[in-house]
């Protein structure tokens, strides 16, 4: 009976190391490790051409799929193996609201400017930009940024619609195909301010 009641407390010290320890011990922040409220999304920028675009209010989601291959060997078991096969990165869609700001227009022209005439229809040499995508906490401060490298604008709105019983603002969009993403190890988590009373 002592024996059985031994390996029971055994097995349960077992299961309990593997469970995560007090959060004290586990920390989300490197700088701020006061902090535990994931960044917000509200909080953006995006710049290509060494420039800030104004007024960009959507971005959508940094994603990357990578296929799945499966195949076996002769002498192996009836069970398939699978491994990673190509990766395929979703494009990048940006909204913003329609002003006589001439960004998102002048680089899709670059694509396909109509009424330019053979030979001039795409500007080959410069069709493709490198983007960059910040986030930025709260406060203002630049938490992160993400590299996104040969972008090229596959579908571009210059009105997404109009509606005469909406109060809602025209929105202007672009969709950028591109050939991936990584974040910008150089942008550190900066030291959030504190204020004290004077």
């Amino acid at each position: 009976m002592f024996r059985k009641i031994l390996i029971v407390a055994i097995l349960a010290g077992a299961v309990l190391s593997l469970l995560p320890t007090d959060r004290a011990d586990a920390t989300e922040f490197a700088v701020n490790t006061h902090r535990s409220d994931p960044y917000k999304q509200f909080k953006f920028r995006v710049k290509w051409d060494g420039k800030y675009v104004p007024g960009v209010l959507f971005v959508s989601g940094l994603t990357r799929t990578t296929e799945v291959t499966t195949g076996r060997k002769g002498g192996d078991s009836n069970v398939f193996r699978r491994s990673p096969g190509q990766t395929m990165y979703e494009p990048i869609v940006l909204e913003r609201g329609r002003t006589h700001d001439t960004a998102f227009e002048t680089w899709a022209n670059k694509v396909f400017n109509y009424g330019s005439g053979l030979g001039s229809e795409v500007s080959l040499g410069d069709f493709r930009k490198d983007i960059v995508i910040e986030l930025y906490n709260e406060a203002g401060q630049q938490a992160m940024a993400f590299k996104v490298y040969n972008c090229w604008p596959s579908e571009y709105s210059a009105l997404a619609g109009l509606d005469a019983n909406s109060p809602e603002i025209a929105i202007e969009r672009l969709v950028l195909h591109h050939e991936g993403w990584e974040r910008d190890t150089a942008v550190a988590e900066p030291t959030e301010p504190t204020f004290t009373e004077p």
